[in-house]
């Protein structure tokens, strides 16, 4: 009967290995996210510096950003789609 309890309690309990093999997944998910964001920064800190030392970089950010143009560009915007019309999907027979 005591044999059973202390299994039980070491399978189960506060401090069992059901506990323990949650953590350990919760550890890894965690570290997987702290990777993921860690490659997310080193990418956004690559960004600013060549915003901040390319001129070329500068130019494309404008242009997409804030729609410059060049002396003699057009710039032809289309309206945005709704989010329920979807294009006709068209199969070929």
């Amino acid at each position: 009967m005591l044999a059973s309890g202390l299994a039980y309690h070491v399978v189960f309990g506060a401090n069992g290995l059901t506990v323990y093999e949650q953590k350990r997944q919760e550890t890894q998910a965690l570290t997987e996210q702290l990777q993921q964001l860690q490659n997310e920064g080193e990418q956004l800190k690559g960004h600013v510096d060549r915003l901040q030392t390319d001129p070329d970089a500068i130019e494309h950010q404008a242009r997409e950003e804030l729609h410059f143009t060049r002396p003699g560009e057009v710039i032809y915007t289309l309206p945005n789609r709704p989010a329920g019309d979807a294009p006709a999907h068209v199969s070929s027979q």
